[in-house]
């Protein structure tokens, strides 16, 4: 099985940082976002990291280039999906967004291509619904710092082909990821299985007025001797994700915290434009962010 012509779907931090990683390792990607401004972002984002892969990574100007070659840019669904030997999906944590564009990718994608979905917390069953070939539509997961947090989360459903499943598996080592498969659906998958519960338990922290962004990220910083608490681990993550996936914890779980957690993230940080890394500021400014200078802990 065998996958060269890709289309990720959502040019926000973690598509963006998907298709980057996708093109660098020899794969051709066509980005799509439904809305212009959207990708225009999504095109500065990959300036950013070709800067950072050449300064900080040791990449080449000559594979810089090879990148941006391997790059194309769309808002046209159809266009972007018409050849497609595998799509991945990045659209926001949001049940009708996804709903209405794998509805609409099923319409134009040739029958050979595979979905997959980089949902932070909904299984592919969930999903699965909405799309006209359940055998090939499985979980591709990415860890936000694509090429630092470099694993490849693969989770089908209970109908997905186990030859597409071993498939994508093989595809994930092929663009430079750790490939780690999930035998039975689990929401969350492992990651983020351990990763949004600290991460709605500082958010809860702090909504009531129990610390501050600072003690908490110090408290974890320090105990489990790590460069970043979870503040900062959610500015990475993008706020927008983390309220979606709040927000989504809300309404479908008995947890009506996070929806406070969520009301809370939207009017003192979403509405501002304050979206963590990649707008330059969130819980903290960016670049050169408190917790990473000498003395905060």
């Amino acid at each position: 099985m065998s996958f060269t012509k890709i289309t990720t779907a959502g040019a926000g931090t973690m598509g963006s940082q998907v298709a980057w990683q996708m093109a660098f390792h020899g794969k051709h990607v066509t980005v799509y976002d439904a809305i212009p401004a959207g990708l225009e972002n999504g095109k500065a984002l990959h300036q950013e990291y070709a800067e950072h892969f050449i300064q900080q990574r040791g990449a080449t100007q000559e594979q810089v280039d090879d990148t941006f070659d391997r790059l194309t840019y769309t808002t046209d669904l159809a266009e972007a999906v018409g050849d497609a030997d595998l799509i991945s999906e990045s659209v926001p944590e949001s049940m009708s967004i996804k709903e209405s564009f794998w509805r609409e990718t099923s319409k134009h994608a040739p029958a050979r291509s595979v979905f997959t979905t980089n949902s932070s917390t909904l299984p592919p069953s969930e999903l699965v619904g909405f799309v006209d070939r359940p055998q090939q539509f499985l979980a591709l997961h990415f860890a936000i710092g694509v090429w630092d947090s470099n694993i490849g989360e693969v989770m089908g459903h209970p109908g997905t082909d186990m030859a597409v499943f071993e498939g994508v598996l093989e595809f994930a080592e092929e663009i430079g990821l750790v490939p780690i498969p999930i035998r039975k659906e689990q929401g969350g998958y492992v990651i983020n299985s351990l990763l949004v519960p600290w991460c709605t338990a500082a958010l809860e922290l702090l909504v009531r007025g129990i610390s501050d962004i600072e003690s908490i990220d110090r408290t974890w910083m320090i105990t489990l001797r790590t460069g970043m608490g979870p503040f900062g681990m959610m500015d990475r993550m993008g706020l927008g994700v983390v309220y979606h996936v709040a927000k989504l914890l809300g309404e479908t779980t008995p947890n009506t915290q996070a929806l406070e957690s969520a009301r809370y993230l939207d009017e003192h940080f979403i509405q501002k434009g304050h979206l963590g890394v990649a707008s330059g500021e969130g819980f903290y400014r960016y670049p050169n962010p408190a917790f990473e200078q000498p003395g905060f802990i």
